[in-house]
């Protein structure tokens, strides 16, 4: 049990230290890491991964709280509409083989995957900016749906809302279909929705990372399914730890090679997981 334990520990720290440096992600690598790594099922995976990255996003937002990094209303919007929709994306798993679940997962890692080695190769600056490092809260441009007030708060009219529910909707569905926190949806929607800074965003998405991972992980355990709670905390323990080195680490190693490393990383962890499954 010990070397178990041993094994959840690094493996949260691995997600952690993902989710800080990357901005996105920790849960999939998450998935596969546990698929190999522990010899759980693909079904226990994402419930795993759900409260590892729950427990980290957290850990983020309490950090930020004293910096103000956080944009709330849109957070509250996004966790609230992406809460809701999390159970229906746990009743859908629970209706689908786990083989073709895992297949999906696949999919999914490769949709990601492509975003962030464009962002890498066209954006370079982006990559630059993790949730494990500080930034202002600011609007660089302005939005195509929101707006900000001249008072600096954001007001959430009509489209702007529809856009900011369907963004949480679609976030909720996948994190409890597959286990993600959903934040390669909610980094690039704020942005393009509000005008946020990626700084800004990025902080924004943890709070609501934290949220929808956590009602995805309470919808896992509601539909039946047992939990090792030994080997969560282990895997909590090390999300935390995990987000604290990338905060030290986040200046200095951040930045398009390391993203373009991760999603090399991620490609090859889920072709191995899948090929071992199929």
């Amino acid at each position: 049990m010990i070397e178990i334990g041993a094994v959840a520990l690094v493996i949260g720290a691995l997600v952690g230290l993902i989710l800080g440096l990357t901005g996105a992600g920790g849960s999939l690598f998450a998935v596969p890491l546990l698929i190999l790594g522990l010899g759980v099922s693909a079904s226990q995976a994402t419930g795993l991964a759900l409260a590892a990255v729950a427990a980290s996003a957290l850990w983020g937002v309490i950090v930020r709280l004293p910096r103000g990094e956080v944009v709330w209303l849109p957070a509250i919007v996004l966790a609230i509409s992406g809460a809701v929709m999390a159970p229906l994306g746990r009743w859908l798993a629970a209706m689908v083989p786990e083989t073709l679940l895992l297949v999906g997962f696949a999919i999914l890692v490769v949709f990601v995957a492509m975003r962030m080695w464009r962002q890498s190769t066209q954006a370079p600056e982006s990559a630059k900016v993790t949730r494990a490092s500080q930034g202002q809260r600011v609007s660089e441009k302005e939005a195509a749906l929101c707006r900000f007030s001249p008072s600096g708060q954001l007001e959430l009219k009509p489209r702007c809302l529809l856009g900011v529910v369907l963004g949480g909707v679609g976030a909720g569905i996948l994190s409890g279909l597959f286990g993600v926190g959903g934040g390669f949806v909610i980094v690039p929607l704020l942005v393009l929705l509000t005008g946020l800074s990626i700084s800004a965003a990025v902080a924004t998405s943890l709070a609501v990372i934290a949220v929808i991972s956590s009602a995805g992980f309470a919808s896992f355990l509601y539909f039946g399914d047992g939990i090792d709670y030994a080997l969560l905390a282990w895997l909590i323990i090390g999300g935390v730890l995990g987000m604290l080195l990338g905060s030290l680490v986040a200046s200095r190693l951040a930045g398009p090679s390391l993203q373009k490393g991760f999603v090399i990383a991620m490609l090859s962890l889920t072709a191995a997981t899948l090929a071992g499954q199929l």
